[in-house]
């Protein structure tokens, strides 16, 4: 695993005027930092910026000779402050509903700036991670050429923020929070059909279903490997996407970004609804050429960004294929292959 680096951002302003210092960590994956185009990647709720490599979560995507190509590309990700994942002190428990989507885009930012990256090729990021590559693209507007969310929004939407509320309200209450809010949230993650293709009502026994042992594993497997006061930071700032806040309407917005905009939709995403996503490529596309978007058919709903892997690939290697860096890279190569 690449080693954790860190960048500590001191007296970070919050939203509510009070001032943090923050402990920002990262890793960094393929060539050295500035020796190649930068492909950032924003983790989901319980990810984290090990993306690639024996244990990481993205490494059907990102790699040697993989669609996001560690030979030619660097790759950077970083940890948002208070997922755990870096072992920093969770210094974010108290104050979490003082964090938003984005102030996580405004730390990532300093962060970039502390390492003097000024341009980014692609921003990609899956559910809340595509969420806060929107909020870093209207922040910087010219800092990213290519913007990919996946199985995201610009927004949180009443739905989204109803089951954010139920997840706070079970992560505060419950008496095994991790496990239930969990449990609560795999059945948005999926969809009844994912389900019952998986399941066929089978038992374990003549008391317990599948699909019951099945959750419960789940819940038990987040319990030991994440903490709580992750949990309701990432969840508070799920919740909380919105690019237009205090800055206008969406073409207002979207008018300022530079980036080739490729959205990627999940038909039957239960969480981050395909709708939305079309009725937003509908309004941009009137005012921005370079904007496309991709339907992920699956019926595993919202995890399908990390189960059909085939599908998102075929729609990310013409994007990550076009870069002239790539091109040229790739044929001296050949050129010494063939010597």
């Amino acid at each position: 695993m690449a080693a954790l680096q860190y960048i500590s951002i001191s007296e970070f302003e919050l939203p509510s005027g009070e001032h943090q210092t923050i402990e920002l960590s990262y890793q960094t994956f393929g060539q050295p930092l500035h020796e190649a185009p930068i492909v950032m990647v924003n983790h989901a709720l319980t990810g984290n910026s090990n993306v690639c490599g024996k244990e990481g979560w993205w490494n059907d995507l990102i790699g040697s000779n993989k669609c996001i190509d560690t030979n030619v590309y660097t790759v950077l990700a970083f940890n948002i402050p208070g997922n755990g994942f870096d072992n920093i002190e969770a210094h974010l428990i108290d104050n979490y509903k003082d964090f938003t989507a984005r102030t996580i885009a405004e730390i990532f930012a300093i962060g970039l700036e502390t390492l003097n990256v000024t341009s980014l090729f692609a921003v990609i990021g899956g559910s809340v991670g595509g969420g806060i590559a929107w909020e870093l693209a209207a922040l910087k507007p010219n800092l990213i050429t290519h913007l990919i969310p996946i199985a995201s929004d610009w927004k949180s939407t009443d739905w989204l923020i109803a089951n954010c509320h139920i997840q706070d309200a079970i992560l505060n209450h419950s008496e095994a929070p991790l496990a239930d809010a969990r449990m609560h949230a795999m059945t948005l993650y999926r969809t009844p059909e994912s389900l019952t293709q998986k399941f066929q009502r089978t038992e374990v026994s003549k008391a317990r279903f599948n699909v019951e042992s099945w959750l419960d594993y789940h819940g038990k497997a987040l319990n030991k490997r994440f903490n709580l006061s992750a949990y309701k930071l990432m969840n508070q700032i799920l919740r909380t996407i919105d690019i237009t806040k205090n800055r206008g309407a969406l073409d207002d917005v979207v008018k300022t970004i530079s980036s080739h905009i490729h959205i990627i939709t999940i038909p039957s995403d239960l969480f981050f609804k395909s709708e939305e996503n079309w009725e937003t490529y509908v309004d941009i596309k009137l005012i921005k050429d370079n904007v496309s978007i991709s339907e992920i058919k699956s019926i595993h709903g919202h995890d399908a960004f990390l189960i059909e892997y085939e599908q998102l690939i075929k729609f990310l290697k013409p994007i990550f294929e076009s870069n002239t860096y790539i091109k040229n890279e790739k044929n001296s190569h050949r050129h010494i292959r063939n010597r």
